[in-house]
């Protein structure tokens, strides 16, 4: 899995759970539960989704290293390389 894959997949799952942010205009760099008033219910669901859809075990003690999108979709990257 490619880094730009894991980005595509993060942007498909956050769209699902906040559809009201144009996934064109995302501050990569911007902490996302801040900048998009992502609640910590829709985090878990976000983390949860993606979990899932790479088969990934995500504890909680990885949730600072999934604070801005670009974290996020390297962690992923990592995760499924």
């Amino acid at each position: 899995m490619t880094l730009s894959q894991t980005a595509t997949a993060l942007a498909e799952e956050l769209y699902k759970i906040a559809p009201d942010i144009d996934l064109d205009d995302i501050d990569r760099s911007a902490d996302l539960r801040e900048e998009y008033d992502i609640d910590s219910m829709d985090f878990l669901n976000l983390v949860t989704a993606l979990g899932k859809r790479f088969q990934l075990e995500m504890p909680e003690a990885d949730y600072p290293r999934m604070q801005t999108f670009d974290d996020f979709a390297a962690y992923l990257d990592e995760k499924t390389s």
